[in-house]
């Protein structure tokens, strides 16, 4: 009796161990949660065989919903779907959860509840507390009747230390609760706050992308083109915010100029005067001054400019005189993004949204605006609308609209410096138009001049562009020196560029101290001033700057400012250093211009970086994200695996380790078993010969035993023996060189016993069976010296690649006829050899295991992603897809070796591993 109850017990543990298996295979195998929370709460209803098991998760607001249950619809009603309000579970009660993991256990016949805290509620360190029962609230009792359960037990689900949901489990009567159910309900638990932070992993990830996709898009929207398409990009915004309608208001110097997009439902303002727009209302336009300022000062302290959101215009203090406007269109909040590019205000562009209707299922009717005092007597499925309700914008929306701001301020602000630069260049074509008639003496210099500023605009390259400069500048000229001087910190300059007549002329990246260049000059050239100096020494010019200018041999110069905006940028300087010359009018215009556009060309230089730097950031980002995916793939892969072939190797070790011992005392006696049989059977032939005249009791022994035929067999009956226990030998060898537990460093090994130890495990999948005819093993081995190699990671990558063809070729058998079969045996060829580093070297490089079968071969687009971690074509529960991608890592990253795949349709399949020597 007491041995059957024992037996039940551990019966009853394995299946616990299997249930746990099983869910934390689910766990790994799948990212989806709702899937796994489904199949998990059958499995548990299963074991515990209660009527109900289901899995509630709170909301922010304390309320919360069932969202996965496995139920006896004829004892029970189903509460899927339905949500409980928050004052079923009171604070108290959900502090104790997360506090000390309680876990509470009801019997409503007894009217008693069991409290079971896994921690200290004032340490925090783990209890061993047992189940602690006291009489239960009445409202909880009459609660729970109403519900028709008679036993309920209830376990946290946390997650970041956080309540996330509870593990429930209702039986309509009454029952008791072992140690050994809750610890499983508890084991279950902890399952699946693993499987809700890999769900959440997976859903940031997806979320994060498509965001990155809305942002690329709408970007190239808004970059594509010199004159970026606003409206198109704001009907964008709008939908991918989903917003009811937007507004894009671009700033000027005058209200009168400022620009407005709009799409979608708008707010009307009735007004008799002309300008009724909402941007130029007094009540509007106080509150976002008010906001622009806020934002101002945050962007001041390194802030990042928060969009503004208002959740509920109607009850917005600050707005009540434009409440009624929108509430006549219906729009109920809004989303207002500040424009901002260098803590410069460009504009904001607000998004309305209307008001929703919400629709919640309730389990049961109640005041959702009162707390409950009472428990509810049915828990009938209660549907609440709640019409004009405004909308909830999430973290991520304000977080996708605050990027895509940030997108609109670059593209407008662009935009404006290219108007600018137009602008610039259409005044000086004005100019030139103007002039014309006082040009016609200098009409071939006009036309270099064009030839040079069509350069100037071929190319963003600001190094080249100064080159041109200088050079077409020397030549027209025709003087000694031009140069380019940029500005550095305190008036510091140096020549950034040059052109001379003569190398010797040259000053190329000279650095200058401002000592004999008076600062007066800089403000003077900073305000716009062009100099001319016909001879240095009548110039009226200080004795330390004549000095100056005579050590670079300089007898007469013409400055012309280059400026960005409002800031020096540098000179372009011209040195006359043979004599004294006279400027003309024309040169000196022809200098002033080519400044101009060598300040366009920086400007323009300086966008292109900036645009460049955005792009690779961006283009970084994406990289680091698809980096990020596929290193989280990998080691997914890697971790379940491991944990797979450790476990596997662990069982191995130990069954060939117990194996071992009995065998090794078997081997070890039957010598001796064998040496007392001869000395028996010499001295019963002794007996024989020296008595040959038996009793007849003996003979009638003799015939019964058959003892001649004893004599005969005995022998070999021993000799059978030692050869069964010396093939058992060799099988736990075989089985200890597969497992190599205690060979996790590399060292050097025999390539050909991994192998033999994988053939040996892998024996009873070779042979014949009733489904599946033998399959043929032919080995090709080479002289192989020894390799130092991971031995157990590579004994795993022979396992993998000949149970794939394994697999193959049982499938290719199953579709052909026993006559094919018989014309055409399935087999495997394993053959290694040796490969040098050249042609003809002496010295060795690698060793090559080719792995081939004369199966169906795999199809080129599958062949491609074999390597790829999950991607299988085997039915589902047979593969993971994890095998040639563990193989694959192993062999090349591991190892630094080279796995591939050669495969034609019909032609079979060779898997090529070569290891390094070194």
């Amino acid at each position: 009796m007491k041995i059957a109850e024992n037996t039940e017990e551990l019966q009853q543990g394995l299946d616990r161990e299997v249930l746990l298996h099983r869910i934390a295979n689910r766990v790994r195998q799948s990212l989806e949660l709702a899937e796994i929370l489904t199949a998990t709460v059958a499995e548990i209803r299963s074991f515990l065989g209660t009527d109900r098991v289901m899995v509630y998760r709170f909301h922010a607001n304390g309320s919360g919903e069932v969202i996965a249950e496995a139920i006896n619809p004829n004892r029970l009603s189903s509460l899927l779907g339905l949500n409980f309000p928050a004052d079923d579970i009171p604070v108290r009660v959900r502090d104790l959860f997360v506090k000390t993991r309680q876990r509470s256990i009801v019997n409503v016949a007894s009217q008693q509840i069991g409290m079971s805290p896994l921690d200290c509620s004032e340490t925090g360190k783990p209890l061993n507390a047992d189940i602690k029962y006291r009489p239960a609230d009445s409202c909880h009792i009459q609660y729970l009747t109403a519900m028709g359960v008679k036993f309920s037990l209830a376990v946290p689900i946390l997650y970041r230390e956080q309540l996330w949901g509870l593990l429930v489990s209702h039986h309509c009567e009454p029952r008791s609760i072992t140690d050994a159910e809750m610890e499983l309900v508890q084991r279950v638990a902890d399952q699946m706050s693993i499987a809700i932070a890999q769900s959440t992993l997976l859903s940031q990830t997806r979320e994060k992308a498509q965001r990155e996709a809305t942002i690329n898009r709408v970007a190239t929207i808004l970059h594509t083109l010199q004159t970026p398409p606003l409206q198109t990009a704001l009907e964008e915004i709008v939908a991918v915010l989903q917003g009811c309608g937007g507004r894009l208001y671009i700033n000027a110097d005058n209200i009168l100029s400022a620009q407005l997009y709009s799409c979608g439902l708008q707010p009307i303002i009735a007004s008799q005067r002309e300008d009724n727009s909402l941007d130029r209302h007094p009540v509007w336009q106080k509150w976002i001054s008010k906001c622009l300022k806020h934002t101002h000062l945050e962007l001041a302290v390194g802030g990042s400019g928060v969009p503004w959101l208002i959740r509920d215009i109607y009850n917005e203090i600050e707005l009540q005189g434009l409440a009624e406007i929108f509430r006549d269109r219906g729009i109920r909040s809004l989303l207002v993004i500040p424009l901002f590019y260098s803590q410069q205000s460009l504009g904001y562009l607000t998004i309305f949204s209307q008001e929703i209707t919400t629709e919640i299922l309730w389990a049961g009717r109640f005041d959702s605006t009162s707390q409950q005092m009472q428990p509810r007597q049915s828990f009938e499925a209660w549907r609440e609308f709640k019409s004009g309700q405004p909308r909830e914008w999430t973290a991520g929306e304000i977080e996708l609209a605050q990027a895509l701001g940030n997108h609109f301020s670059m593209a407008i602000q662009q935009h404006q410096l290219y108007q600018q630069v137009q602008a610039l260049n259409a005044n000086l074509e004005h100019q030139v138009k103007q002039r014309t008639h006082e040009l016609q003496q200098s009409l071939e210099l006009a036309k270099v001049l064009k030839q040079v500023t069509n350069q100037i605009r071929s190319t963003l390259d600001l190094p080249t562009i100064l080159q041109t400069i200088v050079q077409e500048i020397r030549k027209l000229l025709n003087t000694n020196r031009v140069i380019v001087y940029r500005f550095l910190q305190s008036w510091e300059g140096k020549v950034l560029v040059e052109d001379v007549t003569d190398k010797n002329l040259s000053i190329l990246g000279q650095i200058y101290e401002p000592n004999c260049f008076p600062v007066e000059y800089t403000y003077q050239y900073q305000a716009g001033r062009v100099r001319a100096i016909n001879n240095i020494l009548e110039a009226g010019l200080s004795a330390c700057h004549i000095e100056f200018l005579q050590k670079i041999q300089v007898k007469a110069n013409l400055v012309v400012p280059i400026r960005r905006s409002d800031r020096l940028w540098g000179l372009l300087i011209a040195h006359e250093c043979d004599a004294p010359r006279n400027w003309h009018n024309y040169e000196l215009d022809l200098l002033q211009q080519l400044a101009d556009q060598a300040a366009i060309a920086i400007h323009q230089a300086e966008l292109y970086e900036q645009s460049r730097a955005a792009a690779a950031t961006a283009t970084q980002k994406a990289e680091h994200l698809e980096f990020a995916l596929d290193a989280l793939q990998r080691t997914q892969a890697q971790l379940i695996q491991t944990e797979k072939m450790s476990s596997l190797g662990q069982l191995v070790a130990g069954i060939a380790h117990e194996i071992n011992n009995p065998v090794t005392f078997i081997n070890g006696n039957i010598d001796y078993i064998k040496e007392y049989t001869h000395h028996l059977l010499s001295l019963l032939e002794l007996y024989q010969q020296d008595y040959p005249k038996p009793t007849p009791r003996i003979l009638e022994r003799i015939d019964d035993i058959e003892l001649e035929f004893l004599i005969q067999d005995l022998p070999k009956m021993l000799s059978s023996m030692k050869v069964g226990a010396d093939r058992i030998g060799q099988l736990v060898l075989s089985l200890r060189n597969f497992s190599r537990l205690d060979e996790s460093a590399r060292k050097p090994v025999n390539i050909h016993e991994g192998i033999d130890s994988t053939l040996v495990i892998l024996q009873h999948r070779l042979t014949a069976k009733p489904n599946y005819p033998a399959i043929n093993l032919v080995k090709e081995y080479g002289k192989l010296p020894l390799i130092e190699c991971y031995a157990g990671q590579l004994n795993q990558v022979f396992m993998n690649v000949l149970s794939n063809a394994i697999d193959a070729l049982e499938q290719h058998d199953e579709k052909r006829t026993p006559a094919e079969i018989k014309t055409s045996p399935s087999q495997i060829t394993i053959s290694t050899e040796i490969k040098n580093q050249d042609e003809g070297a002496t010295s060795l490089s690698s060793v090559v295991i080719r792995i081939r079968d004369n199966g169906p071969g795999i199809a080129e687009a599958v062949r491609g992603r074999i390597f790829n971690p999950f991607f299988t074509t085997k039915p589902v529960g047979k593969g993971t897809g994890l095998g040639l991608s563990i193989s694959y890592q192993i062999v090349v990253e591991k190892h630094g070796g080279v796995l591939r795949c050669m495969s034609q349709p019909g032609q079979g399949t060779e898997f090529w591993i070569e290891i390094p020597f070194q």
